[in-house]
């Protein structure tokens, strides 16, 4: 059988749709990756080669790190930095908190109401106050240009606590029965049974709230007055949407002059890759510890409702 399998596997006709799928995921795989790969080059090539030049880029044209030297010398982009990282950190755990203790009472069988819960949570998901109605709401409760404000609004998303109750659904039940015999509460059912069994719902889970917050800078741009309460990504949009070149680091670097305009025009072009590439790489070095967890977690709300 084996043997045959072999022969059927050389057969002309599987030969050639393999190397059909091989060429058009290999394109496929080029496309997606050279964007990312322009961004690296054009970030480490000098500012005025970089303008002047047309076309794709498949190198650094003259290699410099002076794009990331102005950029971390830059002390709003520094703060910018600090901020995104004490929004990401507070407003993923509060995310974590929130959406656990909502998908875990979403999913107790005798759970009151519960259909009726399900169609209230559901109908936000679809319908919303407006976006005036709900910037004045944040202001009466005092969150305009303030900490939270990043932080609070978006402490549960209703999909993700969703998906994380049909997690919970999935584990076997008669797991809960036995811990009950023991004597476990509700808290040591969920820390030490359910929990630990979910792994693969929570790292995907945590992984959207992580790329979520780290993206964010509508609620900044809304409801953040204060430039030094900005997230980096708000600076970012202002950068390559505005074209805001007021960086605070004004002198020369890698030979070319900012002050010039010439010299301003070349380095606020290198400067946008470079901030890209900043915001994008924690992401990137996250998202491999939690491949593992991605897939299996993904198919979760597809296999029961």
């Amino acid at each position: 059988m084996n043997k045959k399998a072999q022969i059927g596997k050389w057969a002309p006709a599987n030969v050639i749709f393999n190397c059909f799928n091989y060429i058009v995921l290999t394109v496929l795989t080029l496309l997606c990756l050279y964007p990312i790969l322009h961004v690296i080059f054009a970030s480490l090539s000098n500012p005025t080669e970089l303008i002047a030049h047309q076309g794709l880029l498949f190198k650094p044209l003259g290699f410099t790190l002076s794009g990331y030297k102005l950029v971390f010398q830059d002390d709003s982009i520094l703060l910018g930095f600090k901020n995104t990282i004490l929004y990401v950190g507070l407003g993923t755990v509060l995310n974590m908190i929130m959406t656990i203790m909502g998908a875990y009472t979403l999913s107790r069988r005798d759970l009151m109401l519960k259909n009726a819960i399900m169609v209230i949570i559901t109908i936000t998901m679809f319908f919303g106050g407006g976006l005036i109605p709900w910037f004045l709401f944040m202001r009466q409760l005092g969150l305009y240009d303030n900490l939270w404000a990043m932080i609070l609004p978006t402490a549960l998303n209703t999909w993700n606590m969703i998906i994380m109750r049909t997690g919970f659904q999935a584990l076997p039940y008669e797991l809960e029965e036995a811990a009950v015999i023991d004597g476990a509460s509700q808290g040591n059912i969920l820390l030490n049974v359910i929990l630990p069994l979910s792994k693969p719902v929570l790292a995907v889970i945590f992984l959207y709230y992580l790329v979520g917050n780290w993206n964010s800078w509508f609620n900044a741009m809304v409801l953040l007055e204060d430039r030094d309460k900005y997230p980096l990504q708000l600076l970012l949009k202002e950068i390559l949407v505005m074209n805001d070149s007021s960086m605070s680091s004004v002198g020369s670097a890698g030979g070319v002059s900012i002050n010039s305009v010439q010299g301003a025009t070349a380095y606020r072009e290198l400067v946008k890759y470079c901030i890209t590439v900043i915001v994008t790489l924690p992401i990137l070095c996250v998202y491999p510890f939690l491949q593992k967890y991605f897939v299996k977690g993904v198919f979760v709300g597809s296999i029961k409702g």
